[in-house]
């Protein structure tokens, strides 16, 4: 994630809601916090927001300023720690119920061109390398990715399986003493949703709702959920953010997020992050909607010849607040920063 003192947070405070700032402003503004800085110092805070495409300098010279750098309305910057350290009933959110606003801003500059093409570099290596590899050996570092898919995004949602005992379950069909049959289905339902994807990979290069409900259904098999599109409220923990409650809504705010990632211009990376996010903002099940979008998210990876995520390394902590954040702020930032961890994760650790 984005790492900042406490000084350059306050620094971005100031600018954003200043417009513009210069050199001099910001100093005297962190007088009071800080004391007698010296400009070197400011200078080089300046510079580490720079580089981190925080903020961008304007004019030169003695008019030197210094400007929010948004180039979506989604990638607005908020400090994690200091925003969660604020109590779920005293934040001000963006919007408390859905926001179909966020639809505009759903486009290829989620990611700078830098980003895009550092992570296709990446990604042209991984696709030698699978060419390369055996079908024997293809097909273990795809169990090795089901396993640690399961018991991570299973992990996500509270399930408490070891990765041991999920490998033991997947591979043997052994259920680990101590856990409850919707643990132990959860995990087996990943492993059929992701042999699903993999079988038909190259039907996800154009989604269609039937093909999401596809995916949802195989997660929440055997589990007691409902598999159409929920009718009415359902509350999230830890937010006062409520998802629409009208099923005709949710179709349509499904309708408009397939049309946005069918696009051909769309990068399959910003598909990919833009279905993990907006299945789960949507909310458009009564439950298994985060794991539906994170295999939904893998399905058009594998379809544009990209590595799937397994989010073995994630922090779960980490990955709730990013979710959270994107419900109440709609910022998009932080969950990208560990979309392209997780990314580089798998390019870095599987089909080697």
């Amino acid at each position: 994630m984005t790492k900042i003192t406490q000084r350059q947070n306050l620094i971005i405070n100031f600018i954003r809601e200043s417009r513009t700032a210069s050199n001099k402003e910001i100093k005297q503004y962190l007088l009071k916090e800080f004391g007698q800085l010296d400009r070197v110092t400011i200078v080089r805070d300046l510079e580490v927001l720079i580089s981190q495409d925080l903020i961008k300098q304007i004019g030169k010279g003695r008019n030197t300023r210094y400007k929010e750098n948004i180039k979506n309305k989604l990638l607005l910057f908020f400090n994690i720690e200091e925003y969660f350290n604020i109590p779920v009933d005293q934040r001000s959110l963006a919007s408390e119920i859905f926001n179909f606003e966020v639809f505009k801003n759903l486009d290829n500059s989620l990611f700078s061109k830098i980003e895009i093409n550092k992570l296709d570099k990446f990604n042209n290596d991984y696709q030698k390398r699978i060419k390369r590899l055996s079908p024997i050996i293809l097909k273990k570092e795809f169990e090795r990715l089901t396993i640690e898919l399961s018991w991570k995004s299973s992990q996500i949602e509270g399930n408490t399986y070891s990765l041991i005992d999920t490998e033991i379950l997947i591979r043997e069909n052994k259920k680990a003493k101590g856990h409850t049959e919707e643990e132990t289905q959860m995990i087996l339902n990943h492993k059929k949703a992701l042999e699903y994807i993999l079988n038909k990979k190259s039907d996800f290069n154009k989604i269609t709702l039937s093909k999401i409900e596809n995916i949802h259904n195989l997660i929440v098999k055997d589990m007691k959920i409902n598999k159409n599109i929920r009718k009415g409220l359902i509350g999230i923990t830890g937010t006062k953010y409520r998802p629409l409650d009208n099923e005709f809504q949710i179709k349509e705010a499904l309708e408009k997020m397939i049309l946005i990632i069918n696009k051909k211009e769309i990068h399959p990376l910003v598909k990919s992050l833009l279905a993990i996010l907006m299945i789960s903002y949507i909310q458009p099940f009564e439950d298994g909607n985060k794991r539906t979008a994170r295999l939904l998210g893998n399905a058009i990876l594998l379809a544009n010849n990209y590595c799937p995520l397994s989010y073995r390394s994630i922090d779960e902590n980490d990955y709730k607040k990013a979710t959270l954040l994107f419900y109440e702020q709609n910022s998009i930032r932080f969950f990208k920063e560990l979309f392209i961890q997780q990314f580089n994760f798998s390019l870095n650790n599987y089909f080697l």
